[in-house]
């Protein structure tokens, strides 16, 4: 089998539960926008955002370092997994003893509506009582998904794909079940009056946003037992030496997740803390209307997961250069190709954050403006996470903790600067422009530390082409869907044609 159609195949099983669970997903978008108004959606979006970051400091970018000492350190796989998930473990407790004792003030400084409460008295769940119910929901859920990292990591370097996707299809059907529940299940069987009615009315708050929450920690609850195979694998033996290098390689790969994160999530914290009272409304706006880019971000992440052990595995092949000078190239075409196709259909896509009326649904849809930005910022950071091998596979982390910080600078300078003025236009910019830093700078500095014969060229026409005909389909034709279709048709005839021997050259390969 060709390298190119393995890593295809890899890439593929890890995307097909990647992208089925974040599709999944994205239908509750719909569910909660006729759920819930733009105000409350807001709670979500922020709580979410805290979430994601702090996700990171939990991990401490043992994931990567995992990967990276196995294949060092192939006569000691053992250790390198018991001195991972061990780190990882350490710093949960830690993370718990500095949060427990101050659940009340985290509740207080989360709650961007306590400012703006004379203005939301319409919106339920968001009393300090609400909060620290929320805060405590998602401490719960921050340990328990860090103590899942590792144990994934090692399903993934196995080479378990099925047991991975079966798992995370189980994690993603119970949230999305019990979301459903709570939303739709409950509120009929209380109406019809069924058998055990009473008890629902007894607890059931209508429009409690943190019943969400609580679905997510039940998915948590129980993706922790899946893994229990793999937690019991683990054995209280400890390499000391190894342990200090892994955290040496690994702080500089936190800082450099970290960052990446704040990029991803800032935005929205401070567009609740830096507009005045009623924000909530426009996070819960750009939140909603975010979630189109998900699609492009579904195919980076599955990408990620097939790519870094496979780039770890073949780093020792005397032509890895070229391997990953032709991963990039079709990487680049299928994520303009993709980006040319989310802008192309925003008309329909828009439908999927519709509200429970005529007003929120006009009222969500004034954020559309904010997708051309976003998704391409997830463009250039797809290129950027590809490029980012370099530093990764030549044990230079700090070049990651370097670039990222950049970004995560440009992201609050940026935002601090002009949201006050532009609400959520300008966190969309600010993030296509960090990760376009960002992507500038991995390469030049990765072509100076470690060079990769990149088709710097031909990346570059498939991208920028790409943006013209964003430009020319949402702002020109005004997001005409014949027009739009009709040039994605053209574009994607062109990538074809001068992509065809390449094509057919490893679909004959064995």
């Amino acid at each position: 089998m060709s390298t190119a159609k393995k890593f295809a195949g890899q890439t593929a099983v890890y995307g097909i539960s990647t992208i089925a669970g974040r599709v999944l997903t994205f239908f509750l978008t719909p569910v909660y926008t006729r759920a819930y108004t733009a105000g409350v959606y807001g709670i979500l979006t922020t709580m979410f955002s805290y979430v994601s970051i702090l996700n990171a400091v939990m991990a401490f970018g043992m994931e990567t370092t995992f990967f990276r000492y196995l294949n060092k350190h192939e006569d000691k796989k053992s250790q390198v997994y018991n001195n991972a998930f061990a780190s990882v473990f350490a710093v949960t407790i830690i993370f718990l003893l500095f949060t427990i004792p101050f659940i009340g003030n985290i509740a207080d400084f989360v709650n961007v509506s306590s400012a703006a409460k004379h203005h939301h008295s319409a919106i339920t769940g968001t009393g300090h009582s609400d909060f620290v119910t929320y805060v405590d929901y998602f401490l719960a859920i921050l340990v328990i998904d860090a103590w899942c990292v590792i144990p994934f990591a090692k399903i993934r370097a196995d080479g378990k794909p099925g047991r991975y996707s079966l798992i995370k299809t189980i994690n993603i059907g119970i949230f999305i079940a019990l979301n459903l529940f709570f939303i739709w299940g409950v509120p009929f069987w209380v109406h019809h009056r069924l058998p055990g009615f009473g008890w629902f009315g007894q607890w059931y708050q209508r429009g409690w946003v943190g019943y969400v929450f609580l679905s997510n920690l039940v998915a948590s609850v129980v993706t922790l037992l899946l893994l229990l195979p793999e937690l019991l694998k683990l054995r209280f033996k400890f390499d000391g030496a190894m342990l200090m290098n892994m955290y040496s390689y690994s702080w500089p790969v936190l800082i450099a997740n970290l960052s990446y994160l704040v990029n991803e999530n800032l935005d929205k914290l401070l567009l609740g803390k830096l507009l005045p009272p009623g924000s909530l409304t426009d996070v819960g706006i750009y939140g909603a209307c975010a979630k189109i880019s998900l699609f492009l971000s579904i195919f980076i992440n599955a990408f990620r997961l097939g790519a870094e052990p496979f780039f770890f595995n073949h780093a020792r092949n005397k032509n890895a250069g070229q391997t990953y000078a032709r991963i990039m190239n079709y990487f680049v075409i299928l994520v303009c190709i993709i980006f040319v196709g989310l802008i192309a259909n925003i008309d329909i896509l828009k439908y999927f954050i519709k509200g429970h009326d005529a007003k929120q649904t006009a009222l969500y849809w004034t954020g559309l403006p904010v997708i051309p930005p976003l998704v391409f910022g997830y463009v250039a950071l797809g290129v950027y996470m590809n490029l980012s091998v370099w530093y990764k596979l030549s044990d230079q982390t700090k070049y990651g903790l370097y670039i990222s910080g950049v970004g995560a600078i440009l992201t609050i300078v940026l935002n601090v600067a002009f949201i006050p003025a532009y609400s959520y236009m300008a966190s969309a910019w600010t993030s296509l422009i960090a990760y376009t830093v960002m992507m500038i700078l991995s390469y030049i500095w990765g072509q100076k530390n470690y060079p990769i014969p990149y088709d710097l060229k031909k990346n570059l026409a498939y991208i920028i082409s790409s943006i013209l005909i964003v430009f020319l389909s949402f702002y020109i034709f005004r997001h005409n869907i014949f027009v739009g279709d009709a040039l994605l048709f053209v574009y994607v005839l062109a990538a074809y044609y001068f992509e065809r021997k390449d094509i057919k050259a490893i679909l004959s390969r064995q």
